[in-house]
């Protein structure tokens, strides 16, 4: 099938099928045509010139590009449905994961990560400047939703921090631009994501707690040695010796599933952090547990993030 010989009966199937998981949603007629031709315009100009229909469509995420599209089309349900949204392996709600990525943005903050929440909702339909796209606008559906816009929102402000820091922006298009597709497709992120859990299941609870302290609540290397009373080159060691086991791990696992990658850096970048932070051993309300079973508390002002 070329790349311009539209697939009607399948899309036809396809609105079929996510109407029947969403009722209330509905596209208005002819929109779901235009949404997919849309879509895979939008896919092939930012990620894959090459790719055909069937392809595209084999990779869309039905539901998510339905409830995106509908949000588009100003209907109430399919926005209520993205506001209830769940994110992660912790289940939280959308809106609690990006004020939890705002806390880390702008610590100690609180007026800040309120104001970065809301604007980016607004974002989402609304073209932050004329010329622009609406966030939900570049979404092409070839992944699933609620991680792109948890990792668009932190795109977005990075760029905002950079820009008043004096350091390049992103560009704007970058802002929303999927990963490269050649060695990081679905089967890959699949292995990867499968592979650091497999991983964080092997820490012990002080590795645990290291890892928390430096990511959750990014307490700096000091810190952390002050707060466990631990000697800061013996902090030092044991962060080099997780990395390179981390490192070790997650390269064996990809090998044994036949990566040919050149290096893991585009997997790590694009997914480490979020699966690390989402995953319920590493959670805040964990990590307390833990200090407190050693008869220690987070510091008053970490304790937010």
């Amino acid at each position: 099938m070329s790349n311009g010989s539209f697939p009607h009966s399948r899309a036809e199937l396809l609105v079929c099928f996510c109407r029947l998981q969403f009722p209330l949603i509905g596209l208005p007629p002819g929109k779901g045509e235009h949404h997919l031709l849309r879509t895979f315009d939008l896919h092939r100009a930012k990620a894959d010139p090459n790719i055909d229909w069937d392809r595209y469509l084999d990779r869309l995420y039905p539901l998510d590009w339905f409830v995106a599209s509908a949000c588009l089309e100003g209907d109430v349900r399919a926005w209520d449905v993205l506001f209830a949204s769940r994110a992660g392996r912790t289940d939280v709600m959308l809106l609690d994961a990006l004020r939890a990525r705002a806390v880390r943005l702008y610590p100690r903050d609180d007026e800040r990560q309120d104001e970065a929440v809301q604007e980016f909702w607004g974002m989402l339909f609304a073209a932050e400047r004329p010329g622009s796209l609406p966030i939900l606008a570049r979404y092409d559906g070839q992944r699933p939703l609620v991680p792109w816009l948890i990792r668009v929102f932190q795109n977005w402000h990075v760029s905002q921090l950079r820009k008043h820091s004096g350091t390049h922006a992103l560009p704007e298009d970058d802002i929303a631009l999927p990963l490269p597709t050649q060695q990081t497709d679905d089967r890959w992120r699949d292995v990867f994501s499968s592979s650091v859990r497999e991983w964080i299941e092997t820490l012990t609870e002080d590795e645990a707690l290291l890892l928390g302290l430096r990511l959750r609540h990014r307490l700096s290397q000091r810190e952390v040695a002050t707060l466990l009373q631990v000697h800061e080159g013996t902090m030092s060691r044991r962060t080099d010796q997780l990395r390179e086991r981390c490192l070790e791990h997650l390269q064996k696992r990809l090998l044994e599933a036949g990566w040919v990658g050149d290096d893991l850096f585009e997997l790590v970048r694009g997914e480490m952090l979020h699966l690390l932070l989402d995953d319920p051993r590493l959670s805040a309300d964990n990590l307390a547990r833990i200090l407190s079973s050693r008869g220690k508390q987070m510091p008053a002002a970490t304790q937010a993030g």
